[in-house]
C-alpha cells in the first residue's frame, strides 16, 4: 500500500466519486493529498496539467474527474461530453507518465459496455456491440480512457490500471431532475412530491429496465484497495452482482422518502438499456466485496440530502466553465 505520506492526486474531489475518495483517504490517515478546483486547473489543458505535474509531483493519481451526467444530458450535449472526456483523460494520463506517477487508477462507466451484452456483464464483452445510442459520446471517452492506460502501460511499462463501477450514489450526489442519475432523481421527485402534497409520482419510462447500485463509499473502498492489490492491464467491474427493476428501485425510494404516493410511469420517455449488469467475479476473487445494503444506502442518501439541502447539488451547473465531475451519469 502506499506510505500515509504519500504524494496523492484526486481528479475530480469535490465530485461524487472524488469527494468519497478523499474522505476514505483521510480516514485512513494519508496526509499528503493534492487537489485542484476547476478554477485552479483546467483538466482540459496539457499545459497547465504539465505546470502542476511538475509542481506538485504526485506520487499516485486517481482519476476520477469527466464531464457527465443523464440521459437528457447525454443526448443534448453529446460533443461537449466527448470532447471534454477525451482531453480530461489524455492529459492526465500523459502527464502521469511524464512526471513519473507510480501508480495511477483511472474510472470509467458500465455504459462501455454493448447495448445488448450478455447479462451479467463480463470485462471481456468490451468492443464486441452497438454502444446505447443515449450515452454514445460518454461511452467512446470512456473506452478511449481504458485504452489510453492500456497503451501507456505497454509501450512505457506505466502501472496504470482501470475500473469500471456500477450506477452510483450516495452523499454528495447531483439531485437535479435535469442532470441526475436515476437514483437521487428519484428522491428528488418523491421529496417533492411530498412536500407539494401530490398523490401521484410520475418515473420516466416503463419501469422494467434492470440496474445495479453501488454506494460511493463502497466504491472508493474499492479504489484503494485495487490500487494495493491490482496492477494488471485488463479493467475490473465494480459493483454489487446485484440488479432490480427501476420499478422495484422507485418502490424502495417511495418507501423511504413518500409512502403512501402512487407510482406513474411514462412509457414515452427512454429507458436507455434494458439491463445492466456486472459481472464482478473478477473484483470478488481480489478479495473485495461491497459492505452497504441498497435499502440503507437510500436511507443515508436521503438522510444527506435533507441536511444538506441549502448546499446540495440540485440545480444544473451548466456551461463549461463548470467544475470537472460535479454530475453524475444517469442509469
Amino acid at each position: 500500500m502506499p506510505s500515509t505520506d504519500a504524494r496523492i492526486f484526486v481528479a475530480g474531489h469535490r465530485g461524487l466519486v472524488g469527494s468519497a475518495i478523499v474522505r476514505r483517504l483521510q480516514t485512513e490517515k494519508y496526509s499528503n493529498l493534492l487537489t485542484a478546483t476547476r478554477d485552479q486547473l483546467d483538466l482540459r489543458d496539457q499545459a497547465a496539467v504539465n505546470y502542476w505535474f511538475r509542481a506538485n509531483r504526485p506520487e499516485h493519481v486517481y482519476l476520477v474527474a469527466g464531464t457527465v451526467g443523464g440521459i437528457l444530458a447525454n443526448s443534448t450535449r453529446p460533443a461537449e461530453f466527448i470532447y471534454d472526456n477525451l482531453l480530461i483523460h489524455a492529459t492526465v494520463v500523459q502527464a502521469a507518465h511524464a512526471f513519473g506517477v507510480r501508480k495511477l487508477l483511472y474510472l470509467g462507466s458500465s455504459c462501455i459496455y454493448p447495448r445488448h451484452a450478455q447479462q451479467p456483464m463480463t470485462e471481456d464483452q468490451l468492443l464486441t456491440g452497438a454502444l446505447e445510442p443515449t450515452n454514445e459520446s460518454y461511452a467512446i471517452a470512456k473506452i478511449a480512457g481504458i485504452k489510453l492506460c492500456q497503451a501507456y502501460r505497454s509501450q512505457y511499462g506505466s502501472d496504470f490500471i482501470s475500473a469500471m463501477p456500477t450506477n452510483l450514489y450516495g452523499p454528495g450526489d447531483n439531485f437535479d431532475l435535469k442532470s441526475s442519475h436515476v437514483l437521487p432523481a428519484l428522491i428528488r421527485k418523491f421529496h417533492d412530491a411530498k412536500l407539494a402534497r401530490l398523490e401521484e409520482v410520475t418515473i420516466w419510462g416503463t419501469g422494467t429496465p434492470r440496474r445495479e447500485f453501488l454506494h460511493v463509499d463502497d466504491l472508493a473502498s474499492a479504489c484503494m484497495y485495487l490500487v494495493s492489490h491490482y496492477s494488471e492491464a485488463q479493467h475490473v467491474n465494480v459493483g454489487t452482482g446485484e440488479d432490480l427493476s427501476i420499478k422495484e428501485l422507485a418502490e424502495l425510494v417511495r418507501a423511504v422518502v413518500y409512502p403512501g404516493s402512487r407510482l406513474v410511469f411514462d412509457p414515452s420517455k427512454p429507458d436507455g438499456m434494458p439491463r445492466k449488469l456486472l459481472d464482478v467475479s473478477r473484483m470478488h476473487a481480489l478479495g473485495w466485496r461491497h459492505q452497504i445494503d441498497l435499502a440503507e444506502g437510500v436511507r443515508t442518501t436521503y438522510d444527506w440530502f435533507l441536511a444538506n439541502q441549502d448546499t446540495a447539488r440540485t440545480a444544473p451547473l451548466g456551461g463549461r466553465g463548470r467544475s470537472v465531475e460535479e454530475v453524475r451519469e444517469q442509469a
